[in-house]
């Protein structure tokens, strides 16, 4: 069996879960509270109105709703194998473990690149209603949101490859989503500390505070610096990624 064989079986495991309407449930709550409460205080002479309702709509879903929204995910589509001992009946077909493994977290960014795109999709229409609303003539910056949506997306890689590793390795969901849980709490305070370059679970958060800094500084500095970050977050993602890949389907077969 082909790894894209496999790809497409794994699609079809999830193709009637819950998981389209997930990706829906954050992206809906916090674009339309956020672009809501500040779109009262536009006057048709205020500017940058894109950038504030994007960092005032992304701050909270970066640290916590898009974390949370993927852990749900993570247990959802490992759940689709633990019904009716149905990763031993996988197990026993010629398929290689880490193939099986690869294709889930393949999923599993699918998932997430879409909920990346219903964020978008969600904000520009929230943000065009409330700029014609309020009478603010400010072009929408689609260049602007592309760039930092790509970097929510890669920025929170690092992050489900930590929690797909949890997920692989706890046996119960209870377990592995109340780790998640607990790893993704702290997030906004780590991402204060030296330690944030070494913690995937802040990673987006810390990717929005840095446009938040941008937007309020007056120098034009960037505050997000790619290095020593992109190097250290290969490693993260390399170490979970590896670990999740070795260890799936190993305590089933035991």
């Amino acid at each position: 069996m082909s790894f894209l064989d496999l790809l497409k079986i794994e699609f079809m495991k999830v193709k009637r879960s819950k998981i389209v309407p997930l990706i829906f449930i954050a992206p809906l709550l916090v674009v339309v509270s956020g672009v809501a409460n500040l779109s009262n205080y536009f006057t048709p002479e205020y500017t940058n109105a894109w950038p504030a309702m994007f960092i005032q709509s992304a701050l909270v879903y970066a640290y916590y709703l898009l974390p949370f929204s993927m852990i749900v995910v993570c247990v959802m589509i490992a759940g689709r194998e633990t019904g009716n001992n149905g990763i031993l009946k996988m197990l026993a077909l010629p398929v290689s473990r880490c193939a099986l493994s690869i294709a889930k977290f393949c999923v599993l960014t699918f998932y997430l690149f879409m909920e990346m795109v219903v964020f978008l999709v969600v904000f520009v229409i929230a943000g065009l209603i409330a700029t014609q609303t309020m009478g603010v003539t400010e072009t929408l910056p689609i260049l602007y949101l592309l760039k930092w949506c790509l970097g929510l997306f890669l920025t929170m890689l690092p992050c489900i490859a930590a929690m797909w590793a949890i997920t692989v390795l706890f046996e119960k969901p209870l377990l592995s989503v109340g780790l998640n849980l607990l790893l993704v709490i702290p997030g906004v305070l780590v991402a204060n500390t030296p330690l944030w370059i070494a913690y995937p679970y802040c990673y987006s958060g810390y990717l929005v505070s840095c446009s938040l800094h941008d937007f309020t500084a007056e120098t034009s500095d960037a505050a997000f610096s790619v290095f020593p970050f992109l190097p250290c977050a290969i490693v993260v993602f390399g170490l979970f990624f590896a670990l999740a890949v070795t260890q799936f389907g190993k305590k089933e077969m035991r």
